[in-house]
């Protein structure tokens, strides 16, 4: 991490400004690769993903209001959009993910955990420098792990674009 990109000001957290370490992802840019953690503690790696297309959505904490409705809506669409893998990225410690998913009844999202090394955030470029968390973002990744969709929300305050990923993951299928 102490190599990564900084991008100072690109987030608002907390009322303020914040810095994001890593590059700013671009639709036609490779997917980068990452391992996070699983809700049974085991790593799972990008590589698992491989030839699916995938919703990324990433969130700064499933216990606050916007992240627990973005959530809660992909895990809603994830119903309608068969062969999209629907991932939800945190900092939430898998206990947490798993707790949080248990309770808002949450079934067809996948929740991992970048709390360990924020493999994930650095990789993709949400990690916040300030408070190590990542900011909230989504991506919509190919079959053949090409970015087909990247929003970078600019506020954490802020809901993403929920129809452009939408119907940019029934695109890419």
């Amino acid at each position: 991490m102490a190599n990564a990109v900084e991008r100072q000001g690109a987030f608002t957290f907390k009322g303020g400004p914040v810095t994001l370490l890593g590059p700013e992802i671009k639709v036609g840019d490779t997917a980068p690769s990452f391992t996070v953690v699983g809700g049974d503690l085991s790593a799972v790696s990008s590589d698992e993903f491989k030839g699916s297309v995938r919703i990324i959505s990433v969130v700064p904490s499933l216990d606050t209001g916007v992240c627990d409705a973005q959530t809660r809506r992909f895990n809603e669409e994830a119903a309608k959009l068969d062969g999209v893998t629907i991932l939800t990225v945190s900092v939430d410690l898998p206990f947490a993910q798993n707790r949080w998913c248990g309770a808002a009844g949450i079934d067809k999202v996948k929740t991992l955990s970048d709390h360990k090394d924020l493999s994930f955030g650095t990789a993709f470029g949400v990690a916040i420098k300030e408070f190590r968390l990542l900011s909230r973002a989504v991506f919509v990744v190919d079959a053949n792990d090409k970015v087909v969709y990247a929003e970078y929300v600019p506020a954490a305050g802020e809901h993403p674009s929920y129809e452009a990923a939408i119907e940019a993951a029934k695109a890419a299928k």
